[in-house]
């Protein structure tokens, strides 16, 4: 009987594992290729010193770090961010980490890529409030950044640009994979998932989570309304955010979203493009709801959180960068709000 039992619950957990390789995809073990960018220590080095330099902001203050706290888990942990002249931003600041593997950038999808994403807050009036024009004088003023600029970018003649910087921070951030006990579980590790964890990952298929939370990082693709069967309220949807309708101006796009990646979401509260749920359960059961139109019992809700944990990955060690000094030529902060 004892080796019925381990034969149908090693069955089991083969089918289990195959039906989740035909959702999702464990992460690469090699840095993702990019488009049109050539990814090489040189470009990685001189992303990462960029990627933490606040004099990429008009007001010397705000950096890329700012939004994306690679102690925290890739955000700021804030309901929305914090930018120059401490005005608030209209989204929650989604996660750095394995953001190189989502179908498009920002909860709009309006950026193609890491790179088109890197310009999109050095140039927002409530974000860095920065000019691509002042970005550029401000790292030619350093003659340490010319050379890194110049050893990143050989052959281009005009190697200091805004187009190279948001190349090289997209390379840094191409490098921020998470490898967590899922992957070492969809690569055959039995043990690396707890049963709970194993249970919550089939209420995750069984319930249709996965029909918009897939692939390899477990969401980050495709765009789906919030509230497809019940609206939350507007503590939780804003009205005022009609979503993607704001790129796309598709009347059937108010209130779409593209599904967000859950990797490493334990770590990343608040949820939703608000940023107004703070607890992991109650995002679960919200989504579940609005969704799904399902209500969960408690100890569904704790085996999905279980299996959401399961996601959080080990990140890479980044070690803070000495930055280029400023020189005379240095352009000086700017505070005023234009």
């Amino acid at each position: 009987m004892l080796a019925m039992a381990l034969l149908s619950g090693a069955a089991y957990a083969d089918d289990l594992r195959q039906t989740a390789l035909e959702i999702f995809k464990p992460l690469p073990s090699t840095i993702p290729a990019l488009k049109d960018n050539i990814v090489t220590p040189e470009k990685i080095e001189l992303g990462k010193a960029l990627f933490f330099d606040p004099r990429l902001s008009a007001s010397g203050v705000f950096s890329c770090y700012s939004c994306h706290n690679l102690a925290t888990g890739g955000d700021d942990n804030m309901e929305t961010s914090v930018g120059h002249g401490w005005q608030k931003g209209p989204r929650n600041s989604p996660t750095v980490l394995n953001a190189v593997l989502n179908e498009a950038q920002f909860w709009d999808g309006r950026a193609e890529d890491l790179a088109a994403q890197a310009k999109g807050p050095i140039q927002a009036g409530v974000e860095m409030a920065n000019t691509p024009d002042q970005v550029v004088a401000t790292l030619n003023s350093m003659p340490a950044y010319v050379s890194q600029f110049k050893a990143a970018f050989p052959g281009d003649g005009d190697a200091v640009s805004f187009d190279n910087m948001a190349k090289a921070i997209e390379a840094f951030e191409a490098t921020l994979i998470t490898p967590a006990p899922f992957d070492a579980w969809l690569n055959g590790d039995d043990n690396a998932l707890t049963q709970e964890a194993k249970a919550g990952l089939q209420l995750f298929i069984d319930k249709g989570c996965s029909a918009c939370h897939s692939g390899v990082n477990v969401g980050g693709n495709g765009y789906y309304p919030f509230g497809l069967i019940e609206k939350p309220g507007s503590e939780i949807l804003p009205a005022g955010d009609k979503g993607r309708f704001a790129v796309t101006e598709t009347a059937g796009d108010e209130y779409v979203f593209r599904a967000s990646p859950l990797r490493n979401i334990a770590l990343t509260a608040p949820y939703f493009h608000s940023g107004k749920v703070w607890d992991l359960p109650v995002a679960v059961e919200i989504m579940a709801e609005s969704q799904l139109g399902e209500a969960l019992k408690p100890e569904e809700t704790a085996q999905l959180v279980a299996f959401l944990g399961s996601l959080t990955g080990k990140q890479p060690e980044v070690t803070v960068p000495v930055l280029p000094a400023e020189t005379p030529a240095t352009p000086r902060p700017v505070t005023e709000i234009r």
